[in-house]
């Protein structure tokens, strides 16, 4: 039996039937309950992603990179490495407002990266996203000298007080950058999506917009692929949903619905306590130890894992 496909109004929004998704998986850092990483959690929760067929994505904000020196950010590439066959990772820098673009350490951050054999996602800093469009085209470009493949990142504000969704002119020269094979794409918003995804098919069909909006997990339907941090909760159910989408089972929205349903609730506000909701998820499902979080992380209110459970059992994924 086909997928029905929705009504839709807006010009770009385009349905496309039985398309292969290629999922991202933003990895939850584990710790355990005196704070410290949980390698052996860490370890098997990005095999078991990869295993599902999804593409982990270590050092991402769902893996705290904002909290991480160096010698864990390599660490865990470590283990990424040996526990995939290809990952992304995030060249993130920790810069403060009114700081310069700092390519040098940019370049530091992707050489680190592909020295493992990752892909390098390049995060928004103060001094990035202080460019006008056509200067930070200039900046991806210039990172392209250095790097033959990356992805770039559009974060919206309200995520990070430096976030910036830049125009479609930009868009059109990131799409210019051939060592740019993709952008994740987080403004929580279908139309500028919708809109790069109509962009993209005119001009470069084989770059990736990754959707980031985990409010709206059904942009796959559009074209979109996506590197989520709500998979990492179920990276097997996301791999079910998936597959649905690719032969045309209808299955797809029943399953689509419930996890969009865990994704409203988890990333409610403030939206940083995904990350705790994660870790209980997790925690529930057998998959680790302990639901604690670093220091400083919003936390979830008690009486947020009934909730959690609920959903789980109805998704089929508790032990």
């Amino acid at each position: 039996m086909d997928a029905i496909e929705p009504v839709v109004t807006h010009p770009d929004a385009r349905v496309r039937p039985r398309r292969t998704i290629t999922g991202m998986s933003a990895i939850l850092l584990p710790h355990i309950d005196h704070g410290e990483v949980d390698w052996p959690g860490l370890a098997a929760h990005i095999e078991r992603t990869a295993s599902a067929g999804l593409i982990p994505a270590v050092n991402m904000d769902t893996g705290f990179i904002q909290l991480l020196d160096d010698a864990t950010k390599d660490r865990i590439l470590d283990v990424a490495a040996a526990h995939s066959d290809g990952f992304v990772a995030g060249a993130h820098l920790d810069d403060r407002a009114g700081a310069q673009l700092d390519l040098a350490g940019y370049r530091h951050e992707m050489e680190r990266i592909v020295a493992h054999g990752g892909t390098p996602i390049v995060f928004p800093t103060h001094g990035l996203t202080a460019l006008e469009g056509e200067e930070w085209v200039g900046a991806h470009a210039a990172l392209a000298e250095h790097c033959d493949r990356f992805l770039a990142f559009e974060l919206g504000p309200m995520f990070v007080s430096y976030g910036r969704i830049y125009d479609l002119d930009a868009y059109r020269g990131l799409l210019g950058i051939e060592a740019c094979v993709g952008a994740k794409h987080s403004s929580l918003d279908r139309v500028p999506e919708w809109e790069r995804l109509a962009l993209r098919d005119e001009v470069r069909p084989d770059f990736m917009v990754l959707t980031g909006n985990d409010l709206a997990i059904d942009m796959v339907m559009y074209g979109s692929d996506y590197l989520l941090g709500l998979s990492t909760f179920a990276p097997d159910r996301f791999a079910d949903r998936d597959r649905m989408w690719s032969i045309g089972d209808p299955g797809f929205f029943e399953l689509n619905d419930l996890l969009q349903e865990l994704g409203d609730f988890t990333f409610r506000e403030p939206v940083p306590g995904y990350r705790h909701d994660a870790a209980l998820f997790l925690e529930l499902r057998g998959w680790i130890g302990s639901s604690r979080v670093p220091d400083g992380v919003p936390l979830r209110p008690d009486g947020e894992v009934d909730v959690l459970r609920d959903i789980a059992d109805r998704l089929g994924v508790l032990p």
